[in-house]
Parts: structure tokens; C-alpha cells; sequence
């Protein structure tokens, strides 16, 4: 039985995530942006408000999960919107918040729980990334910016934190079918039509995703990867780097040619 605090943990993969370390016995805390405790937190679990932005709500939680439990065996750093947007048309702020949120958020998390996880001389943290993070396509620079900040963020602190007896992985999923798309809110139109019909139309759940992240912390994979896509298009790019380019080089010219009519 492990001690979870898993952020953004009200609505997609973190509540799948929730759900399923509730139904194999972890205490699990979550946080998320409401101030009352949402419908949609699972029997079981407690709640706080937590927004990742917020350096007071994460000294709140750091102080809640020494209260409740003396320590703390997980945390998943989940949090995060969804952006897309050409270079020249998503505006500075979107840049601002996906950064905020999807980067700054995870750094808060990390450097509030620590100090914590080094005295008790265990325990493990997972940061949420995305395959974005690691296979760059065009019109995402924000997002594909902020995971690949997280990316390299959780391989840094795996390296840093391993003398200290803590585990760090990086989850690197590809699309799958969630509410992350109701966090768009940029200039680009166009570019967020066409992440929320590859959110809403993805073939696999918000719960399949969260059995193959569970298996990967269990393996403690220091990449998780979720789906073949995400496998291919990583192998592509770090094994057969012109099939990778040709592909997205055909991308960005139907992109160019569809936005130009």
C-alpha cells in the first residue's frame, strides 16, 4: 500500500490513475483546481485544492500529507492543459501559461516534496509528460516545448535523486480519449480544431492508459510509453531519423497548404 498525492486528479488520467491505486489499496489524496471536492473524486480518496501555479496551495499540500500521514510513498505530477498553435499566430501569453502549468508545475511539485522524500530516504515521483515531449511535430511548439522540459526535468532528477533512494519516470503517452481538450483556449482556431478531434476521436481511454502507466512504474521504466504509436514514432526518430523527417516534413506541408486556402 502506497501514500499517492496525484495532481489534476478530478477528471482524465489522473483520475483513472486515481481510481485504479484506489482499487489495488493506496491511500490517495487528490488534487485539483475546485475549491469544494468535485463529483468525480472517487469514494475513498481525500481532496484539496491544489492549482500547480501556486507555490501557497503546494506548501498547503506539503503540510496536509505530513498531517495525514507522516509522509508520502507517491507523487504524480499530473496537472496540465493542452495548447497548439503555429509560431506566428499563438500568442506570447498561451506561452506563458502552458509553460507555467505544464513545466513550472511539476518543478513546484518536485522542489515542495523533496526535502520530504530525501528524509524519509524513498520514495518516488512521476511526472507527466506526453509523446510531445519527445517527437516534436510542427504547429505545438508551446506544448511540445513544455513536455520536453518535463522530459528532461525527470531524466535530470533520476540521475540527481537515485543516491537519496527515489525513483523518478517520466510518462510519455500519446493521444488518448480525455477532457484535455476543454483546456484549449488559444488564438490559433485551426490548430485546436484539429487537437480536440485527435483527443476525442483517440482509440484508447483515459483507464487504459493508467494500467500501462501502473505496469511501467511497476517495471520502473524510466520512459513509459503507452501505445504503438508512440513507440514507432520515438523509434522512427532515434533509429531512422530520414523515414522520421519525411514524415513530418509531408505533415507541415499539408498544414502549410490547408491554412493557406
Amino acid at each position: 500500500m502506497s501514500r499517492v498525492l496525484i495532481t489534476g486528479g478530478a477528471s482524465g488520467l489522473g483520475l483513472a490513475l486515481a481510481t485504479a491505486m484506489l482499487a489495488r489499496g493506496d491511500e490517495v489524496l487528490v488534487g485539483d483546481l475546485a475549491e469544494e471536492r468535485p463529483d468525480s473524486v472517487p469514494e475513498g480518496a481525500a481532496y484539496l485544492r491544489l492549482n500547480v501555479r501556486i507555490q501557497q496551495d503546494w506548501d498547503a499540500a506539503l503540510a496536509d500529507v505530513r498531517e495525514r500521514w507522516g509522509g508520502l510513498d507517491l507523487l504524480v505530477n499530473n496537472a496540465g492543459v493542452a495548447t497548439g498553435g503555429r509560431i506566428d499566430v499563438e500568442a506570447f501569453a498561451d506561452w506563458e501559461r502552458v509553460i507555467d502549468i505544464n513545466l513550472l508545475g511539476v518543478v513546484r511539485g518536485c522542489q515542495t516534496f523533496v526535502p520530504l522524500l530525501k528524509e524519509q530516504g524513498s520514495g518516488r515521483i512521476v511526472n507527466v509528460a506526453s509523446l510531445a515531449g519527445l517527437v516534436h511535430g510542427p504547429a505545438m511548439s508551446s506544448y511540445n516545448a513544455a513536455k520536453a522540459g518535463v522530459v528532461a526535468l525527470s531524466e535530470t532528477l533520476r540521475f540527481e535523486l537515485a543516491p537519496f533512494g527515489i525513483a523518478v519516470n517520466v510518462v510519455c503517452p500519446s493521444f488518448f480519449r480525455t477532457n484535455l481538450h476543454t483546456s484549449l483556449q488559444g488564438k490559433d482556431e485551426e490548430m485546436e480544431k484539429t487537437a480536440a478531434r485527435l483527443i476525442t476521436k483517440a482509440g484508447a481511454s483515459a483507464d487504459d492508459i493508467a494500467a500501462k502507466v501502473l505496469r511501467g512504474i511497476e517495471k520502473d521504466r524510466p520512459v513509459i510509453l503507452t501505445d504503438r504509436q508512440g513507440y514507432a514514432a520515438y523509434a522512427a526518430k532515434r533509429f531512422a531519423r530520414p523515414l522520421y523527417d519525411r514524415a513530418f516534413g509531408k505533415g507541415a506541408q499539408a498544414l502549410a497548404r490547408r491554412v493557406a486556402r
